[in-house]
């Protein structure tokens, strides 16, 4: 291995060193489990590999998989970067119209085609004549077209020695979300993804312990850089973690139960339908008076725990999105060390988080080893990584106006620091909006106070150009089905009004919330108001309430349904 080694140089080391040991599990519909070991994971993506080379596809160019998680997804991707090839992730929920622009403006040279809920709807946004290749878990609709993953793989020696990657080529390009507007692709180069990969292992190892079986779920979007970097690029750097992938939403506990996972991170949406699922199983009140006796409360926290599948987790994070701090410390309450962190795709999710010492709920933690953070005149946190990215592709402008003229990234976030380098996020600078008095409103902060109730899933605070803002929830799960019923309807009427007299009292005049509205239907990806990282599409929610808004303030009252 190199004095600096990449992550391949990891990779080879796992193979040579511990090619016996299981590396991934995946489950099958209806069938057994099927694990994976080092040495399997490697020999199946070096035969890939020599296939992609065999199609005269040029060192460099983009291979692109559509996929949700799944173990050849990461062997796919073994594959790409074996072969010297960049690879180029798709969220498995985009339309056909998203699937094509991706394809289109990466110029991708083939497509792996993997486990999906909604291929016939994307299979138009392939273009004519692009080569595709089924994975194992490919709907049937796929597979029996396309050439398969088994079949080129068993016909194909594996590439042998070890195929060298330069820190300065392109691990991947990826598109992010985009909460507005079309997707922009973001370049990683392999030192980026490397030095990111590094330090999260070496991070989690610290908190876990040296020796510890460590186990982990994939389940949230591989194409997306939180799982990406914490989940996929730190195992293949570790050696020693073990990565169980969920077979679907309906086993989703199971899947969790089974792994049993030593760490665990999630996004605030998925956190907060934890707490509500356990909230329908025991209402918060009675929660609460069982945790504050003495030995039963522990009794019943591990009981909890393990409930969600959570009870080996020696680590827990959130992030993608802001997560409200009473979430947190009701977590902590159960005994699970739930941690926030802070980062973007653009350092590839190597940026901040909380740890022993640093935890105040609230807050996302200090920089990470290497990491190096300061605020603008106008409070913007500005960012320089060790995995930070190296432009947006095919996008020079929009490249050199992200940097400050030393290097920072300009997040867009607003924030504040403390003397011991904590940080608070405040508000996103784009999502501000000022009311007809004339002052600012940020409305992450407030919908973290609303979401904290054990009745709201989500929230969303607007009102440009209104006497004052308002807010916008979406019910939690379990409430929904019986919003018809007038007994629950009047009990979730009192309850947002209290609500709404709470959060005010925490808000300074200018941010108080005129009005609280339930929202008829929940925000989904497919409906298309959240974007495949779960995060709220403010633009599309607010055009499509916009009618309604007048006559909301007209009515006088403060809680509406829509």
């Amino acid at each position: 291995m190199s004095e600096t080694p990449l992550i391949l140089d990891h990779v080879f080391g796992h193979e040579a060193r511990q090619g016996g040991r299981i590396y991934l599990t995946q489950p099958v519909a209806g069938g057994p489990l099927i694990d994976y070991t080092w040495a399997q994971v490697l020999d199946q993506s070096r035969r890939m590999a020599a296939h992609l080379q065999a199609q005269g596809i040029p060192r460099g160019a983009r291979v692109a998989i559509l996929s949700k998680n799944c173990a050849h997804f990461i062997m796919a991707e073994l594959a790409i970067w074996l072969g010297g090839y960049t690879t180029v992730a798709i969220f498995p929920t985009e339309t056909a119209e998203t699937v094509r622009y991706v394809l289109e403006h990466s110029e991708a040279s083939l497509l792996f085609v993997g486990k999906l809920d909604a291929w016939p709807q994307q299979q138009p946004g392939v273009p004519a004549g692009l080569p595709c290749i089924a994975l194992p878990l490919a709907p049937a609709a796929a597979a029996t077209v396309l050439a398969t993953w088994d079949a080129l793989v068993a016909a194909t020696p594996p590439l042998p020695g070890r195929p060298a990657r330069a820190a300065d080529e392109l691990a991947m390009i990826i598109y992010t979300s985009g909460s507005t507007g079309l997707p922009k692709g973001v370049m990683i180069d392999f030192g980026a993804h490397t030095r990111a990969a590094e330090g999260i292992a070496r991070d989690t190892r610290e908190r876990v312990g040296a020796d510890t079986e460590s186990r982990m779920l994939s389940y949230l979007p591989l194409a997306h850089s939180f799982e990406r970097s914490w989940v996929a690029a730190a195992s293949l750097v570790d050696g020693g973690t073990r990565i169980y992938f969920a077979e679907s939403i309906d086993t989703f506990l199971q899947d969790l139960q089974r792994a049993r996972p030593t760490l665990f991170i999630s996004v605030p949406r998925l956190w907060l339908k934890f707490q509500q699922g356990v909230f329908a199983k025991m209402p918060p009140a009675k929660l609460e008076r069982l945790l504050r006796v003495p030995l039963l409360g522990r009794v019943v926290a591990r009981k909890v725990l393990a409930g969600l599948g959570l009870d080996a987790v020696l680590q827990a994070g959130s992030g993608s999105a802001p997560i409200p701090p009473e979430l947190i410390a009701w977590y902590r309450r159960l005994g699970l060390q739930l941690f926030e962190g802070y980062a973007m795709t653009e350092d590839s999710s190597y940026s901040h988080s909380s740890r022993h010492g640093f935890a105040e709920p609230g807050w996302v933690g200090v920089p990470l080893p290497g990491v190096q953070v300061r605020l603008s005149e106008g409070g913007e946190i500005l960012i320089k990584s060790p995995g930070q990215f190296c432009g947006y592709y095919k996008d020079a402008a929009l490249t050199a106006a992200s940097f400050t003229a030393d290097g920072f990234f300009h997040t867009g976030d607003l924030g504040e620091r403390r003397a011991d380098g904590m940080l608070r996020i405040t508000g996103r600078a784009k999502e501000l909006f000022k009311t007809a008095k004339g002052k600012y409103v940020a409305p992450a902060p407030i919908e973290n106070l609303l979401n904290a109730h054990p009745m709201v899933e989500l929230s969303l605070v607007s009102g440009v150009g209104q006497p004052a803002a308002f807010a916008l929830v979406v019910l939690a799960e379990q409430l929904r089905p019986q919003q018809a019923d007038p007994a629950v309807r009047q009990r979730v009427q009192a309850e947002m009004a209290q609500l709404l007299a709470r959060v005010n009292a925490q808000l300074p005049e200018h941010e108080k919330l005129r009005l609280l509205v339930v929202a008829r239907e929940p925000w989904s990806i497919e409906n298309g108001l959240l974007t495949p990282t779960m995060k709220l599409r403010r633009a599309r929610i607010e055009a499509a309430i916009a009618p309604q808004v007048p006559a909301w303030y007209a009515a006088g009252t403060t809680v509406h349904w829509q």
